[in-house]
């Protein structure tokens, strides 16, 4: 392979492509920062801290304005496991949740240790961001399920009744892979939700907002990406849940004007379904990225999560340059969370001139090892999920 091979996708549409990575990611984060504030909160409370109106920007949480949570931290090491992935293809081992769990186990590390240890050189650049270190309560669910190097699966899941929307908003960057198959994607959000929450709802809820993710980052309107993503679960066993939340979403767009109680109600309980069926109706009733993140939080419970499943959708549909100026310019991690989108960006349109069996760039070898074991999991390579049989 020549490894200075040029690009495999038009001028055009890669910097179509790089915005939606970008308006993903960073959407994300604000989301989750501008609910980190208020979360866990009902209306009331977000009312007497906040005003008649809510929260309607940044905010000080964690020590300052703009700070983000454990979502974004994890959908960070979402991004750089799935890089990893495709770097590892090139030794002829492919089986992305193996990667993924490899990439959460490093997140785990920053929840144990004061800073990066660089001595651990296969823990590549993102591992050694000093900031990704901060703990910003992370539920009990994340910890335990990454406490072992067991690797837990839909079939033997880590703990099997976790509802949470965690895993769900980790799973925007699976969306990105507009490569695949929706139904790959669907089915490697599952498998990596799994490895913290087992109740089929929660990880169903991940491989459906990864599906709607997909259908916007290709292009489709939120209606059609969330249409495709129903008729995808439709197909597997307990997505009643998960379906019926969707509709609802769907259903209360035509319901008047949105208010927090009613998005309130579609929340529920809190439970992964439910908050991305909030995010679903904040993105489709939205006026734009401000009004449709500030519908998000100001409700009933985890504020973040609606906020960063949100904006996922919204950056994913919109693109970057539709992300309120002002909020960007006090989030927390920008660069690095810009250039992790930018890699992301590239190794999806350009791998083949970064990397291959016969010639690499050392460089990008060194952001992302082949390797990544180490002292993490010691553990042979996971074989059979339908996410390596296929093989995009």
């Amino acid at each position: 392979m020549d490894a200075t091979a040029g690009p495999v996708w038009g001028r055009r549409e890669q910097q179509d492509f790089r915005s939606r990575v970008r308006g993903t990611l960073l959407g994300a984060a604000l989301g989750d920062a501008l609910g980190a504030p208020v979360d866990g909160l009902d209306i009331d409370a977000i009312r007497r801290a906040h005003g008649a109106a809510g929260i309607t920007g940044p905010a000080s949480a964690h020590g300052r304005r703009g700070a983000v949570t454990h979502l974004t931290q994890m959908t960070l090491f979402s991004v750089d496991g799935l890089i990893r992935a495709q770097v590892r293809r090139d030794t002829g081992a492919w089986h992305p949740p193996t990667d993924l769990h490899r990439a959460y186990l490093r997140w785990a590390v920053t929840q144990r240790d004061w800073g990066p240890d660089e001595r651990r050189e296969e823990d590549g650049w993102l591992a050694r961001e000093e900031w990704l270190y901060a703990r910003r309560d992370p539920p009990r669910a994340l910890l335990t399920g990454l406490g072992d190097d067991t690797m837990g699966t839909p079939e033997a899941p880590k703990n099997p009744g976790e509802a949470g929307p965690e895993a769900a908003a980790r799973s925007a960057p699976f969306g990105l892979l507009v490569g695949w198959e929706p139904q790959l994607v669907t089915q490697l959000a599952v498998e990596c939700a799994a490895q913290t929450h087992g109740r089929p709802a929660a990880y169903l809820a991940a491989g459906g907002y990864a599906a709607i993710v997909h259908g916007l980052a290709r292009g489709e309107s939120l209606d059609t990406a969330v249409q495709r993503a129903l008729v995808l679960l439709a197909a597997r066993p307990g997505h009643q849940p998960v379906t019926d939340a969707l509709r609802q979403a769907l259903g209360a767009v035509r319901q008047g004007m949105p208010t927090p109680e009613r998005v309130s109600r579609l929340s529920g309980e809190g439970t992964a379904e439910g908050l991305v069926a909030v995010a679903v109706y904040c993105a489709l009733v939205g006026e734009d990225v401000r009004h449709g993140l500030c519908l998000a939080v100001n409700m009933d419970g985890p504020g973040a999560a609606a906020g960063a499943l949100t904006g996922g959708l919204l950056g994913a549909l919109h693109g970057e340059t539709a992300l309120p100026p002002a909020w960007l310019a006090e989030l927390e991690g920008r660069p690095t969370i810009l250039e992790l989108a930018d890699d992301f960006a590239m190794e999806m349109t350009q791998g083949p001139a970064l990397h291959g069996p016969a010639a690499s760039s050392p460089a990008w070898l060194a952001r992302y090892p082949r390797g990544g074991e180490g002292a993490l999991t010691g553990r042979p390579r996971e074989t059979g999920s339908p996410v390596e049989r296929a093989r995009p």
